[in-house]
């Protein structure tokens, strides 16, 4: 039968199985101890800005009337707290996703004549994330704005780049600048992100950014019941154990079963008393007596 299925095998097949090893071996391997490590590092990064896991100030709103604190974290606050303001340091990503602090890192690059990288990325965003039926006119207006010859918010990206970006603009779709906008949020993020780290527009609005108090103003007891949420809170916490999962316990063998039903057996056989013998031992002093 093998020598059935080799005679069966053509170039195609061989050639096939070659790409297919070749890609194989050109994957990158990562031990389990580095994942873990990775796992362990970003927990231990990220768990400072964990309002559950470290407590939220200046009180916890999910347990209590307080809502300062959704108050002071809200998209575009004005003052931002500081451990917000501290958070946009770890990565560009966190950066990028707070409105607050992306707002900031436009002005900065505005500040740098550099403004039209934010422009063209939220354009892309735009298109990608809008609708259908503009896609082909955004697309447009997009090539004519920053990637045109003498575009008037000309950005600077390599020739490779943009040559994917002017082939796929013949047939325009919402993911046809991908390249062109994963060029420039690198160029970004390997740039100006650590400039604006440096620069006094972070510096100022990190020495302005608050720093809340710890505060018991208009607190209530988590375990007062007398609304429905406080109700439904409890009940989840009872029923499901939400706040402390039960410990998860194995079975016994069925060796340990058979062993524990042999000694209770046994117990039992200890402590069962035959009348009839006991009766008989009683006649048998009383007629000797």
């Amino acid at each position: 039968m093998q020598a059935k299925e080799k005679q069966k095998k053509t170039i195609d097949v061989y050639r096939k199985e070659i790409i297919y090893y070749q890609q194989a071996l050109m994957k990158t391997t990562v031990k389990c101890s580095v994942s873990l490590g990775g796992i362990v590092k970003y927990c231990e990064q990220f768990c400072s800005s964990d309002p559950i896991i470290s407590g939220c100030l200046p009180s916890n709103p999910w347990i209590t009337d307080n809502v300062d604190f959704w108050e002071l974290n809200a998209k575009m606050v004005e003052v931002p707290t500081k451990k917000r303001v501290e958070r946009w340091a770890l990565n560009f990503a966190e950066l990028m996703r707070d409105p607050k602090g992306r707002k900031s890192f436009r002005q900065f690059l505005q500040k740098e004549f550099s403004g039209e990288n934010m422009a063209f990325l939220e354009a892309c965003e735009d298109l990608k994330y809008g609708d259908q039926s503009k896609v082909k006119d955004k697309a447009q207006a997009i090539y004519t704005t920053f990637l045109a010859p003498g575009a008037r918010r000309w950005i600077n990206i390599d020739g490779t780049t943009m040559g994917i970006t002017v082939k796929g603009l013949r047939h325009p779709h919402r993911y046809v600048l991908d390249a062109a906008q994963t060029h420039i949020y690198m160029l970004m993020k390997k740039d100006s992100y650590g400039r604006y780290l440096k620069s006094p527009v972070y510096k100022e609005i990190l020495s302005k950014a608050i720093e809340p108090q710890p505060s018991d103003k208009k607190r209530q007891n988590f375990w007062n019941v007398s609304t429905p949420a406080s109700c439904l809170l409890v009940w989840l916490m009872f029923s499901s154990n939400l706040f402390g999962r039960k410990q998860l316990r194995s079975s016994l063998s069925p060796v340990i079963l058979r062993q524990l039903e042999e000694e209770e057996r046994l117990k039992e056989a200890a402590l069962y008393v035959d009348i009839t013998q006991v009766l008989s031992k009683l006649d048998r002093r009383q007629q000797a007596q």
